[in-house]
């Protein structure tokens, strides 16, 4: 319960209860994502702030964050309903038995069943928008139809014009494209930026640099290139290693680590390495929990993907003071500066191989530029920052659409009554988080 202060007509000072805002967050599961790493991290803050969140989630995930939100005493609810329309109803069931102010959802599938779930209900629709997923880059993919993608942009684009009350952008060009293939309004779009919380980074020293290299097996000489992200063609990795190719063999001493999960570009990745001879030199790790250490040991952290939301490998690398090349696409550049990292062509080897080399026989250059990105990661990017931008919006949404939520719940205005446990009704389609998790 946060208590706040005013002050009457007569100037006599009065404190005035003011109830927790509750929040429903919609999500497919918490597991190894940009956005599920978002949401974890944000959740504490949000409860000093006075926001009670639950988080829905249609999967249980092995890996990820969801064991970690758990463990913080966070209410996590699982839906086992197979298919759009049960998880509909679910849905639909549990927001009237908690009575949020606000349901926010986030990615395409969890966006979709939150917009149906919520019709006819007085609560607040927030959908995060965090990816470009039509730009024609992406149809460029030899993996992904044509015809469905432009199925799916507009069964978004209708729902999301019709259904919901608000979008949240995690950047200025993930909001552009919404606009411009989606075509939502850009004053239904509000652009709040992510941001990371040090207390999971940590900071970088000499001696955890030193730690998490010896633990990595690397000799003090080596050189250590670092990408974080699931191997997918979005991230451009076949990029990466025939530009590390390139420059390997002027650089013996350099290594490689690509940390992040299996995707559909790994047996072609793979295969790349070997017909590179790179085995020796580039390692696939996997998914990691200790991405932060793998940042305190890199020299150089390498980000050559085709299009993102907002880079969040990124910002945590420029936490760690690490210099930066990445592709010169709109949601980089408004993260990085030209002080903080080199900017190459997307899709390119030349430039790629180029920006590396130049680095690495400037280790005064990437200390300083190393430095900048953790100043701008200071100014722009702590939890902290994400946090209020995020209450804001929340209190914000409630008040500006206060007519919809005007007649508020049965014997319950102010959308923040809890109620124990669920109907039979409701267990039959919901799971909640003492199932023993399994994976995706």
């Amino acid at each position: 319960m946060i208590v706040k202060k005013t002050t009457a007509r007569n100037d006599r000072s009065r404190w005035v209860a003011k109830p927790p805002l509750k929040v429903l967050f919609v999500i497919d599961g918490l597991w190894v994502g940009g956005t599920e790493r978002s949401l974890a991290e944000m959740l504490p803050g949000l409860a000093s702030a006075g926001i009670e969140s639950t988080i829905v989630c249609f999967r249980h995930c092995a890996d990820g964050v969801e064991k970690e939100v758990i463990r913080q005493g966070f209410d996590v609810r699982f839906i086992a309903a197979p298919g759009l329309s049960k998880r509909v109803l679910a849905l639909r069931r549990l927001v009237e038995s908690q009575r949020p102010a606000i349901v926010h959802s986030a990615l395409f599938k969890s966006n979709l069943v939150a917009r149906l779930a919520c019709v006819g209900k007085p609560v607040v629709l927030l959908n995060s928008l965090v990816n470009t997923p039509y730009e024609p880059i992406r149809l460029a993919n030899s993996a992904i139809h044509p015809g469905k993608v432009r199925l799916v942009q507009l069964l978004d684009g209708m729902t999301g014009r019709a259904l919901v009350d608000h979008f949240h952008a995690v950047s200025h060009a993930v909001k552009a494209s919404a606009i411009r293939t989606l075509r939502i309004p850009g004053k239904r779009i509000t652009v709040v930026e992510r941001g990371r919380d040090m207390a999971f980074l940590g900071g970088p020293s000499p001696q955890r640099r030193a730690e998490a290299r010896r633990s990595l097996g690397l000799q003090p000489e080596e050189q250590l290139l670092l990408n974080i992200g699931r191997q997918d063609r979005q991230k451009g990795l076949s990029f990466l290693l025939k530009a590390f190719a390139a420059v390997s063999a002027r650089h013996p001493r350099s290594r490689l680590l690509l940390a992040g999960r299996q995707g559909e570009a790994t047996e072609s990745l793979r295969g790349l390495r070997s017909q590179l001879g790179l085995e020796s030199k580039v390692h696939f790790l996997g998914h990691r929990n200790d991405v932060p250490e793998l940042l305190a040991a890199a020299d150089l952290f390498v980000f050559p993907s085709l299009y993102e939301g907002l880079p969040g490998a990124v910002i945590e690398a420029m936490a760690m003071a690490l210099p930066v090349i990445a592709s010169d696409i709109p949601p980089v550049r408004e993260v990085v500066t030209r002080n903080t990292a080199l900017l190459v062509p997307p899709a390119t080897v030349e430039p790629l191989a180029g920006a590396i080399a130049l680095l690495l026989g400037s280790p005064d250059r990437m200390a300083e530029m190393g430095q900048r990105g953790a100043e701008v990661f200071q100014q722009r990017f702590r939890m902290e920052r994400a946090v209020a931008g995020m209450v804001e919006l929340y209190r914000t949404l409630v008040k500006g659409l206060s007519r919809k939520t005007a007649g508020g719940w049965p014997n319950d205005g102010s959308g923040c009554e809890q109620r124990e446990g669920n109907t039979a009704q409701e267990n039959h389609l919901l799971k909640t988080s003492q199932r023993k998790p399994t994976k995706p």
